[in-house]
């Protein structure tokens, strides 16, 4: 017999998910109060569910694509008022209808994880030509957990919407600094294609670089001018800050703090990401996440 979740299980099971996976996200959700941290860990599970599904590179891309399908459709059963046996499904629907989110944001996030999987050749890398098609991977994969968020973080002004857009392109810019070695190996080059050419850099030598050495100068220099880009989104992130309810300040706070740490870690390392994978420490996290407590604390205090 299946088990059927009762909301306060489904919420549980989707915090362990977000604690156990989520990483640089999951600092910032422990700064937000209960109901909120709740909504934001089920729509984090939601997204690592469809991710797995997509990056699955047991499975040929598509398997894959059936499997995704068939995990949406069940979804959408969900939404028409079905049941289910996953307690995330249960918990992400009861997060959309208290948060006001609209299940067509749901759709677009589903729709960028599936576009690695949409490369008709296996064999033929994955790339995008300008970063105008760039920005559309990152606004799929990344603005619309942003304009997610806004939601569950609370906010009047409609502005916002725009800088919660601008601040996933920020963090998603940083993830590809990040696993630009990463994602060579598995056949895929984000960086756009036209600043490759700008650079007199080609694609088949970002792809078949020897493991571990450091970058040449115009990689230096291309992968400089793409940290540009993402410090310029930066700015959005700061600008969204007083635009939310100041309950959830905090934790946008600390996740913003955490994303640019990464970046600054990969320009103090003079933007070499082949020789060793950035990362922000522990210690650093924890002091960005009392940071974010000591204002949540402020927060609470200038509700009384």
């Amino acid at each position: 017999m299946t088990h059927q979740f009762t909301l306060d299980e489904a919420y549980a099971a989707c915090r362990a998910i977000a604690r156990r996976e989520a990483k640089n996200f999951y600092y910032a959700f422990i700064a937000l109060p209960l109901p909120r941290r709740n909504a934001i860990c089920a729509i984090y599970a939601f997204m690592r569910q469809a991710d797995d599904l997509a990056d699955d590179e047991s499975l040929p891309r598509e398997e894959r694509r059936i499997r995704l399908d068939l995990w949406l459709k069940d979804w959408r059963g969900v939404c028409e008022g079905g049941d289910s046996a996953d307690p995330v499904f249960l918990a992400v629907h009861d997060a959309t209808e208290r948060f006001g989110i609209p299940l067509g944001l749901l759709d677009e996030l589903v729709a960028g994880v599936t576009l690695d999987l949409k490369q008709a050749a296996s064999d033929a890398p994955d790339t995008y030509a300008t970063f105008a098609d760039l920005y559309r991977y990152c606004y799929l994969v990344a603005s619309v957990v942003g304009l997610v968020c806004i939601r569950i973080f609370g906010y009047r002004d409609p502005g916002a919407e725009k800088l919660a857009e601008e601040t996933g392109i920020a963090f998603q810019l940083t993830n590809i600094l990040r696993d630009v070695a990463e994602d060579a190996e598995r056949n895929r080059v984000y960086l756009p294609l036209e600043d490759l050419a700008a650079h007199c850099i080609s694609l088949d030598s970002l792809l078949h670089r020897a493991s571990g050495t450091p970058p040449t100068a115009d990689e230096r220099a291309l992968l400089k001018d793409i940290a540009q880009r993402a410090e310029n989104f930066y700015r959005s992130g700061q600008a969204l800050m007083p635009l939310i309810d100041r309950e959830s300040r905090p934790a946008l706070w600390v996740l913003v703090s955490i994303y640019h740490a990464l970046l600054k870690r990969i320009e103090r390392a003079d933007y070499d990401v082949f020789s060793r994978r950035a990362r922000v420490p522990m210690v650093e996290k924890l002091w960005i996440l009392a940071m974010g407590w000591a204002r949540m604390g402020w927060a609470r205090i200038s509700f009384r």
